[in-house]
């Protein structure tokens, strides 16, 4: 067990606190005004974790906290301080724990592919006046967007990101993913597996550090920004340029900055697997 100073662990907590609330606090303030922002917004409102779950500082596993008591519900008071109840978290937890580190070796297994060029999101807009993020106008006409997915194809093996295809898109896609394929199918190369990296940090938090979740939002955010400037979207006067992903010159864009998030996922996706392994090596089976 590595054993924490109170100022190791607060200091700590505080530098947590002021790097999550440089994302949270715009967030609250866009909320309490009514007002939403198609990339700073959606990792609040599609993956789920509350601002102040991620605002929340957790040490991780086989950590000591010294001087700590009544630290949170999931934590224990020992004469040396607190520390997670890792044995009871994982009798709960054992299944996900499982499952998401088979995911994340199988992923880290496969080479990476960047021929998609972000047509998925084009694929969310195919030939339908219901589009997810009416606020924003789209670049292209409908028909200009027909026909750059139907020119170009879709090749999309990430099932959520597939599920919110139009009905008329979804037999274009050269794969038909489902959610019992999902570790068949993910690779290294998606922006969304990419991105998922986050939910699944946050999926077993407080079992890995605050840190390690506020890491996965980082890349995630960055990656969602990339994701809604190669989109059909116009999203210039919020000031992101866009990547014509329909001209040659934005499909190599893209490619070379799906290269590059692949590159800044890699050490985080072994990490959380390290971490999988741990905690499943340090608990037997009930």
């Amino acid at each position: 067990m590595e054993v924490l100073e109170p100022e190791t662990w607060r200091a700590r907590t505080e530098a947590h606190r002021q790097r999550v609330e440089v994302w949270t606090a715009p967030h609250l303030a866009r909320r309490a005004r009514g007002e939403t922002h198609p990339i700073e917004d959606f990792l609040f409102t599609y993956y789920g974790y509350r601002p102040t779950r991620l605002r929340q500082w957790h040490p991780g596993t086989g950590v000591v906290l010294k001087g700590a008591h009544d630290f949170g519900r999931d934590y224990l008071d020992t004469p040396g301080g607190a520390t997670l109840d890792t044995t009871a978290l994982m009798d709960r937890r054992r299944p996900a724990v499982e499952w998401i580190a088979r995911l994340l070796a199988a992923t880290a297994a496969r080479p990476a592919y960047f021929g998609c060029f972000g047509l998925h999101e084009w694929a969310m807009v195919y030939k339908t006046a219901e589009v997810r993020h009416g606020a924003w106008p789209l670049r292209l006409s409908g028909e200009e967007i027909a026909g750059v997915v139907e020119q170009r194809g879709v090749r999309c093996g990430h099932f959520d990101a597939f599920r919110f295809f139009t009905p008329e898109a979804r037999p274009l896609n050269a794969l038909q993913p489902t959610r019992q394929q999902q570790q068949e199918l993910e690779q290294p190369g998606c922006l969304h597996a990419n991105m998922d990296l986050y939910k699944w940090a946050y999926k077993l938090s407080p079992l890995v550090s605050s840190e390690l979740v506020a890491d996965c939002f980082m890349l995630a955010r960055d990656i969602r920004a990339v994701d809604m400037r190669a989109s059909p979207y116009d999203l210039s006067s919020l000031g992101y340029r866009a990547i014509r992903v329909e001209t040659a010159e934005g499909r190599a864009e893209y490619a070379a900055e799906q290269r590059g998030f692949s590159e800044r996922a890699r050490p985080q996706r072994q990490r959380l697997l390290d971490a999988c392994e741990r905690l499943l090596a340090g608990t037997r089976s009930p």
